[in-house]
């Protein structure tokens, strides 16, 4: 699976100010829905509980929070660059400025995990995170994610 499969590459942020985590899960929620015409508290309900299981902070300063939401017609995927770093409990410690918010229908099982893997790969590729953080409009994020896209896919 690739990201242009399942990335709202026009919803892209490059400086969300999410102030704390709450904050960050709220706004997601309020993004997403929007983008959807899904309400947001279905989506904040179903992120905070993943989150409640374990951190969804997977270090290097990325987060990809994630959970089904009922309704939803396919994954769907929203990326923002933080204004700030937020604490989040990661599993390095350390503060999170990139997030991928992952959405999937409930019987989307493989699809979901398979969706989880493309974005694995493209945040244990150290270049690939340099340029996210150096890139400083939603255009030049989204041409950062495809060429990981593509590289991934070579």
């Amino acid at each position: 699976m690739h990201l242009t499969e399942f990335l709202d590459f026009e919803a892209i942020k490059p400086a969300l100010p999410a102030g704390n985590k709450r904050s960050l899960f709220q706004q997601l929620a309020a993004l997403a829905g929007g983008r959807l015409g899904i309400a947001p508290a279905a989506i904040l309900e179903t992120i905070n509980e993943r989150e409640q299981l374990g951190s969804t902070g997977f270090g290097q300063g990325v987060a990809i929070p994630h959970g089904k939401v009922e309704g939803l017609p396919r994954i769907y995927c929203l990326f923002a660059r933080l204004s700030d770093p937020v604490r989040y409990k990661a599993v390095d410690g350390q503060n999170v400025d990139l997030v991928f918010l992952l959405l999937s229908p409930p019987d989307a099982g493989a699809e979901h995990l398979k969706a989880l893997a493309a974005l694995s790969r493209v945040i244990r590729h150290g270049p690939t995170l340099e340029k996210l953080r150096g890139a400083r409009s939603r255009d030049a994020l989204a041409a950062v994610l495809m060429g990981a896209d593509e590289r991934d896919a070579a």
